[in-house]
């Protein structure tokens, strides 16, 4: 049994994580965190993550940028694996995360569903066969609720692409004030909000006869809770370190 200290369980991941381990034998959450409070769950909720007095293996993080600070201070504090599933974070938090990782296992993912993870490998295959006879474009589409645009995930699918371009790679979000032809050594990233859109991330590659398009599609926020989960499995035991979903699924393939 991995028990869980769930920070930002009173939020929509939160929520699916917790009623994912209400009947469940491998998971549960035994304390909970958040500036709001909610009466769905058996668990203590916290305003203060320092005044939790249950014991736990692992701390998850499905909470917002400025709040991850905070509980990754409390993660140290408590000598625990800390699993960051928290997007548009800053560039002073990641390296936060960094610094953490050399004393505590520090999981960090800006998707925790597997197949995004299987996504990226696919993509940096099409960028080393087609670029650059090919333009790449990424779109991805979410919620009406989301508040950081591009996703975290669109930029983790821009980062594998660029990894495997020799050229230095300019992100253009916004072709509206350039005035300018499109270079090869562009990958434009398009964002959409609406509705109740769980998460499509798409990287098309584009020349003048084809259009090849690899994409994912979020069904459900459980397949990002169960990765979550998996991430809780894996990071157990594990010495300090920076680990991603990379790294679940090569341990699984070990096996």
């Amino acid at each position: 049994m991995v028990n869980i200290f769930l920070n930002g369980c009173c939020g929509r991941m939160g929520h699916t994580i917790a009623k994912m381990c209400q009947h469940n034998d491998e998971y549960k959450v035994v304390a909970g965190c958040d500036v709001t409070t909610c009466d769905d769950f058996s668990f203590p909720i916290y305003s203060n993550p320092q005044d939790c007095a249950e014991d736990f293996d692992v701390i998850i993080d499905f909470s917002n940028a400025k709040a991850v600070p905070t509980i990754l201070n409390y993660a140290l504090t408590r000598n625990k694996p800390f699993i960051c599933c928290t997007t548009a974070l800053s560039d002073d938090t990641v390296a936060e995360l960094l610094k953490a990782s050399e004393t505590i296992p520090v999981f960090k993912s800006a998707n925790m569903s597997v197949g995004i993870n299987l996504m990226l490998e696919l993509v940096k295959k099409c960028t080393k066969t087609l670029y650059p006879e090919y333009d790449i474009e990424i779109v991805e589409a979410h919620h009406n609720r989301k508040l950081d645009a591009p996703s975290g995930t669109a930029m983790m699918i821009a980062n594998a692409i660029s990894q495997e371009i020799p050229e230095e790679v300019d992100y253009v979000y916004d072709r509206q004030s350039r005035n300018e032809a499109r270079k090869k050594t562009e990958i434009g990233i398009s964002s959409i909000r609406g509705g109740n859109i769980v998460g499509d991330h798409s990287a098309m590659f584009i020349n003048d006869e084809e259009i090849i398009t690899v994409s994912h599609r979020a069904m459900t926020r459980d397949v990002f809770a169960k990765g979550a989960l998996t991430a809780a499995g894996f990071m157990c035991g594990k010495k300090a370190g920076y680990y991603n979903m990379s790294d679940v699924i090569a341990e699984a393939i070990k096996e």
